[in-house]
C-alpha cells in the first residue's frame, strides 16, 4: 500500500512539474496572446472586409495591363497557387480586364479608396492589439492612406510583372520584398513606436508564413475549388477564396504575434543559455 500511494505521488509530482513548465514555455504564452488579440475573429474579420472592400479596388487596379490580359482573377490564381483548372474557375468569377476599364467610373474608383482605409485601419488595428498599443490618433489617418497606396502598387507590380512565377530567383526576390514591406508596414500603421529590429522578426515570420500558405493552397484549394464548384457552381469558390484570405489574415496577425515573441524571448533564452554554461564553468573548476 505504501507502495502505491508513493507512486501516485511521484505522479502526482511529475504532472504538476509538467504543468509549470507547459505554462511557463513561449508557446503557451503565444497561445495566450493569440487569445488576448482574439486571432481567430479578427481574422475572420480580415477576410470579410477584404473581399468586401480590398477586393474590388485590387480587381481595378489589376485591370491595368489589359495588353497583357492579367487580371485580378489571374493575380489571385497566382497567389493561392493552384492548378490550371483551379484558376480558370476562378476566372469565370470577375471580369475580363478591358470590361472592367470599360465601366469603371471616377466615382465608384473614389468610393472604393474610401472603402479601402476601413481595411489598413483593421490592420493598423490589429498590429496595435499585438503589441498592445493604445489606438493612434484621428489625425494619423494619413499613415492608412499611405500604407493603402503603397500596397496597392506592390499588388500592381505583382499582378503585371511575370518573372517572379517562373524562376527560383524570381521567388526569393519575392519573398523578400514581402519581408520588406511587412516591416514597413508594421512601423508605418504603428506610427513609430516599436523600434525597427524588434519588427524584423514579425515581418520573416509573415512572409515565410504566406510561402507556407501558398504551398498549402496547392495541396488542398487546389482540388477544394474543383469540387466545390461541380457542388456549389461559383458559389463554392468564392467560399473557397473567402477561406484563403482567413488564412491571409491568421498569417498577417500571427506573423506579427510571432515576431514579438521571437523578440522577446530569444534574449531571455540567450541569457539563460549564458547563465547555465557560466554555472557549469563554476562546477567543473
Amino acid at each position: 500500500m505504501p507502495k502505491k500511494s508513493s507512486g501516485a505521488a511521484d505522479r502526482s509530482s511529475l504532472s504538476v512539474r509538467l504543468g509549470r513548465v507547459i505554462r511557463d514555455s513561449p508557446v503557451e504564452r503565444g497561445w495566450q496572446r493569440s487569445r488576448e488579440i482574439e486571432l481567430g475573429p479578427r481574422s475572420l474579420g480580415f477576410s470579410a472586409l477584404g473581399f468586401l472592400t480590398l477586393v474590388p479596388l485590387l480587381i481595378v487596379v489589376s485591370a491595368a495591363d489589359p495588353e497583357h490580359g492579367l487580371g485580378f482573377a489571374q493575380w489571385l490564381g497566382d497567389g493561392l497557387g493552384v492548378s490550371r483548372a483551379a484558376k480558370d474557375q476562378i476566372g469565370q468569377l470577375f471580369a475580363r480586364p478591358g470590361q472592367v476599364l470599360q465601366t469603371t467610373t471616377a466615382f465608384g474608383l473614389a468610393a472604393l479608396a474610401v472603402f479601402g482605409l476601413s481595411f489598413g485601419a483593421a490592420v493598423q488595428t490589429g498590429y496595435e492589439k499585438v503589441w498592445e498599443l493604445p489606438s493612434a490618433r484621428w489625425y494619423a489617418r494619413w499613415r492608412q492612406v499611405l500604407w493603402l497606396g503603397v500596397l496597392v502598387g506592390s499588388l500592381y507590380l505583382t499582378a503585371t510583372t511575370t518573372l517572379w512565377r517562373h524562376s527560383p530567383a524570381g521567388t526569393l526576390g519575392a519573398t523578400l520584398s514581402a519581408v520588406l514591406f511587412f516591416w514597413w508596414s508594421q512601423r508605418m500603421l504603428l506610427g513609430g513606436r516599436i523600434a525597427w529590429s524588434a519588427l524584423l522578426p514579425g515581418a520573416a515570420a509573415t512572409a515565410l508564413g504566406l510561402l507556407g500558405l501558398r504551398v498549402f493552397s496547392r495541396l488542398v484549394f487546389s482540388p477544394l475549388i474543383a469540387s466545390s464548384a461541380v457542388t456549389y457552381g461559383p458559389f463554392g469558390t468564392v467560399l473557397v477564396v473567402q477561406s484563403w484570405l482567413v488564412g491571409v489574415g491568421v498569417v498577417v496577425f500571427g506573423g506579427a504575434l510571432v515576431g514579438r515573441l521571437l523578440h522577446e524571448e530569444l534574449p531571455r533564452v540567450a541569457q539563460e543559455l549564458k547563465q547555465r554554461a557560466w554555472r557549469r564553468r563554476a562546477t567543473d573548476d
